[in-house]
């Protein structure tokens, strides 16, 4: 078999009374993350992880934030998409991993939700969707609620 590891990464910015879409699930949340899609900061970081396992270039190249089609999109569609792209080359997923970095709202809760939602999208099993919350312990953008940040790695094969 031909296995491939790739690793991606997101920020975007949080905004009062914005909604907030984190691995597919809407977040009840003072503040949204803000973007041209709906801003999902870990299907975003998902999504790069899992082009770059494939050599396929990145989220930006793919789904440009200057295209219409993509603007307010459910992030899910574009992990669709991203999923499509990958079957082109003949690839599957092996497994994900997911880690996101905010201050609020608590994510644990959610957790279920967000790995049923993916492993749908990817054509896997719950368990091979790994996703970890942490703080930034009160510090920098993240730490003062103005900012969201995710990063996944993503094993795929042939």
């Amino acid at each position: 078999m031909n296995f491939r590891i790739g690793y991606g990464f997101d920020v975007h910015q949080l905004v009062d009374g914005h909604p907030f879409y984190l691995g597919g699930v809407k977040l009840e949340a003072e503040k949204g993350a803000f973007g041209h899609s709906d801003a999902d900061v870990l299907l975003h970081a998902l999504c790069d992880a899992l082009l770059g396992a494939a050599n396929l270039r990145d989220i930006g190249f793919h789904f440009k934030n200057t295209d219409d089609r993509w603007k307010g999109i459910s992030s899910l569609i574009l992990l669709e998409e991203t999923m499509k792209l990958l079957n082109n080359k003949g690839y599957k997923v092996g497994n994900v991993d997911c880690t996101v970095c905010l201050e609020a709202p608590k994510v644990n809760p959610h957790i279920p939700a967000m790995q049923k939602a993916i492993a749908e999208k990817l054509g896997i099993d719950e368990d091979a969707v790994s996703i970890k919350a942490t703080t930034n312990e009160k510090l920098g953008f993240i730490g003062r609620e103005e900012g969201v940040t995710a990063s996944a790695v993503a094993l795929i094969y042939k």
